[in-house]
């Protein structure tokens, strides 16, 4: 079992081995990544991201909620505020779902789900709980439907817990600008 203990243990190993005290708040590859808090899927694992590459958002199903999008607007934000610090190019955002979520689960919980959704619960069948590949779609149609901005590309990846490798099921696309 993993402690506290051990945690303290593994961060004196980052701190003398892999710390990088030159790391700015703005992400190096101008990227945020949604997934899911599934320790099976951890996005920065999974897609083999470095430290500091990507700001990584993660909650249950990996879905964007109107919470997510609350989110993300605080965090452009803090992204103006630190304008010198990001580096050129275009933003990606990369909604990346799984197989076997526990989301699945949650479809026997109807009212639950409508409120983590903040819709009524006859509305739930369009966020397509049980198909990460439907999901996906879903997600990426209300980053579409909800994010003006210039330079802004948003695509949706499925990851396959039984073989390791991510799937394209949107490919990069740019949002629309007001």
């Amino acid at each position: 079992m993993t402690d506290t203990r051990d945690l303290i243990e593994r961060n004196a190993v980052f701190a003398a081995d892999a710390y990088n005290p030159d790391l700015r708040l703005s992400p190096s590859g101008n990227m945020m990544v949604i997934g899911c808090v599934d320790p099976r899927v951890d996005p920065a694992h999974v897609l083999g991201l470095n430290n500091g590459e990507a700001a990584v958002i993660r909650n249950v199903g990996g879905r964007v909620t109107p919470a997510t999008l609350r989110t993300m607007a605080m965090l452009a934000k803090v992204g103006q505020a630190n304008a010198e610090s990001r580096p050129p190019g275009d933003w990606n955002l990369v909604i990346l779902h799984h197989t076997d979520c526990g989301m699945t689960d949650l479809a026997a919980f109807p009212d639950l789900l409508a409120e983590y959704f903040e819709i009524p619960t006859d509305k739930l069948d369009a966020k397509s709980v049980s198909d990460p590949i439907g999901s996906v779609r879903v997600d990426v149609d209300v980053v579409l439907a909800h994010i003006r901005a210039a330079a802004y590309w948003v695509s949706g990846l499925v990851y396959d817990v039984d073989t390791g490798r991510v799937e394209t099921v949107v490919a990069p696309t740019l949002l629309p600008v007001e």
